[in-house]
C-alpha cells in the first residue's frame, strides 16, 4: 500500500487546541478593531466548541469556531492571517465546517458578518449563505459607532452531496 504524498502547499485542517493561541491571536488582533481576547478563546476550547485552525507548510494561516445544538450550528468566529487571505484558506475553513455540521445532522448554519465586509459577504453567498436578517448595531466600530450584522444562513440536509464541493 502506497501513500499519496501531501503537498507543499496544501491547506490542512485541523482541530484548534491551547498551544495555538499564540498562533491564533495575533491573526485576530491583526484582522479586527475589536479582537476576541484570549479568554474568550479558552472560553470556545473549554465549552467543547468546533474549533480548528488551517495550516500551510506548518503554519497557523487561519481559524473558525463554530457551535451547534439543537440542529443548529453557528460560526462564531472565521478569520485568515492578513497574507494568507484570497488563497483558499477561508473557503477551506469553511467548507470543513459546512462538512462536519451536515455530517453531525445539523439542519442550518448561521452565522454574522460586517457588510462592509464584501470579501466574506462574497465567500458565504459563493457558498450557499444567504442573507436572513440584521441585528442593529451589532459590530463596535471606532469612536463609539456601531455597525450592523448581517445575519446569513445556510440550509443543510444530512447526506447532502452538494456540500462535499465546497473544500
Amino acid at each position: 500500500m502506497s501513500a499519496v504524498p501531501r503537498q507543499p502547499d496544501a491547506i490542512a485542517v485541523r482541530l484548534m487546541t491551547d498551544a495555538d493561541l499564540a498562533a491564533v491571536l495575533p491573526i485576530e488582533r491583526r484582522s479586527y478593531g475589536f479582537p476576541w481576547s484570549q479568554s474568550i478563546f479558552r472560553d470556545c476550547l473549554g465549552a467543547g466548541y468546533a474549533c480548528w485552525v488551517a495550516e500551510r507548510n506548518g503554519r497557523v494561516q487561519g481559524f473558525l469556531i463554530m457551535s451547534m445544538a439543537a440542529g443548529e450550528a453557528h460560526i462564531l468566529n472565521l478569520c485568515v492571517a492578513t497574507d494568507a487571505r484570497r488563497s483558499g484558506v477561508g473557503r477551506r475553513l469553511l467548507g470543513h465546517a459546512i462538512s462536519v455540521a451536515t455530517s453531525c445532522g445539523v439542519d442550518s448554519l448561521f452565522l454574522e458578518v460586517r457588510p462592509s465586509n464584501e470579501p466574506a459577504v462574497r465567500l458565504y453567498s459563493e457558498n450557499g449563505f444567504h442573507e436572513v436578517g440584521l441585528r442593529p448595531g451589532y459590530y463596535p466600530m471606532p469612536g463609539g459607532r456601531r455597525e450592523d450584522g448581517l445575519i446569513m444562513a445556510r440550509m443543510l440536509k444530512f447526506g447532502d452531496q452538494d456540500n462535499e464541493g465546497v473544500e
